[in-house]
């Protein structure tokens, strides 16, 4: 999945390829936007949810489209994903998912934008048999994105010890 993913970053936008080991173009986004500069407190508020929370056993198969033309794949369940989120924005209530913009959390692993060339089938067909694929949720990455230098700044690992602070 992340090849597939990848692929689509240098076809669109070749800023927000990131050449960090660590840093995962295929993703599903707990929380965004997240604070611009979380403290030790916050990070240790993240760490203790995340120690809470147990790896999540996941299917991808699904391909959706969201009314923006945006091509996903629906994690199956996403029930962990929502609650995960939903933990989140109690304890961050000022970072609302999306910023606000979406009234539903859906989670997903963006994929693709529908155009003239592009379209749920030809996704489905580029894919191939990349899906379905059983994943594992292990860790929750705070990343950051900005042109040329998108990169992991800490992780923690799902049921592991709380950590504070960048890694």
């Amino acid at each position: 999945m992340e090849s597939f993913v990848r692929d689509r970053y240098e076809h669109y936008d070749r800023a927000y390829l990131s050449a960090d080991p660590a840093f995962t173009h295929a993703h599903i986004t707990v929380l965004a936007p997240f604070l611009p500069a979380p403290d030790p407190a916050a990070l240790g508020v993240v760490g203790a949810i995340l120690a809470g929370t147990e790896p999540i056993t996941f299917e991808l198969r699904r391909l959706e489209t969201f009314p923006n033309g945006v091509i996903y794949l629906a994690p199956e369940p996403a029930e962990p994903f929502r609650r995960l989120t939903e933990r989140f924005v109690a304890a961050f209530p000022q970072c609302l998912p999306y910023g606000g913009a979406f009234a539903d959390i859906v989670p997903h692993v963006t994929l693709d934008q529908r155009s003239a060339e592009v379209s749920v089938e030809s996704t489905r067909d580029r894919l191939g048999t990349t899906v379905p694929v059983t994943c594992v949720a292990d860790r929750v990455d705070l990343a950051w994105y900005e042109p040329h230098r998108c990169r992991v700044l800490t992780s923690w690992p799902l049921g592991g010890p709380s950590r504070p602070g960048y890694s």
